[in-house]
């Protein structure tokens, strides 16, 4: 691996994805190739903790290619044996909320695949954050066969009703691919200034 002081600004990705593997081979072939690319770019995966679903792909993927994975569990969810027992470093905590406040803290930047509602609500706390300006981390989208169409086309309403100004909708970043979803991850965009949506 890489010396840690040479690592880039963004040095560690917190995946959000599903702890099932839906029913499509394509969620399982791009979390295991998010996770690869991860490894291969010299960056720590930062995620669950689990070993089921896409979580399990993105992190053995990972870790097959030399990565370094950091997993973030409940107490709960790690006594209910859909813990991974191989990461490079798991943190126990108590309760969801500590969970996603400590893979905030952790990661440089966000990105979400396939998920259920756990994964939206990772999501859009870390998207309303970067709105709020309480971080100014990137968060992209991998939009495995169009997963992820229709909360872009509600992010569009959002903005066309007077709920979400354009210049945030813009924060929430799509990619079609792992590599270019990477390079969205790399190379930020430069963040506006949080304000209200309906202020001047």
């Amino acid at each position: 691996m890489s010396d840690p002081e040479a690592l880039p600004l963004i040095a560690r990705i917190a995946v959000y994805c599903g702890s099932s593997s839906g029913t499509s081979p394509q969620y399982s072939a791009a979390a295991t190739n998010v996770g690869r690319e991860i490894a291969h770019r010299g960056l720590e995966l930062v995620y669950g903790g689990g070993n089921v679903g896409l979580m399990g792909a993105v992190a053995n993927a990972a870790l097959a290619a030399g990565g370094r994975v950091r997993g973030v569990i409940t107490r709960a969810l790690l006594l209910a044996e859909v813990g991974h027992t191989g990461l490079t470093s798991m943190e126990v905590v108590e309760s969801m909320h500590e969970r996603k406040a400590v893979m905030a803290e952790m990661a440089d930047g966000f990105l979400a695949l396939p998920g259920g509602f756990g994964t939206w609500d990772e999501l859009f706390e870390v998207i309303t954050w970067t709105q709020l300006g309480i971080h100014a981390k990137p968060v992209v989208l991998l939009n495995v066969e169009g997963f992820w169409d229709g909360i872009v086309a509600q992010t569009a309403r959002a903005s066309s009703s007077g709920f979400v100004k354009p210049v945030h909708a813009e924060l929430l970043r799509i990619a079609d691919s792992p590599t270019e979803a990477l390079d969205a991850l790399l190379d930020p965009v430069p963040l506006p200034t949080p304000k209200w949506a309906n202020r001047s």
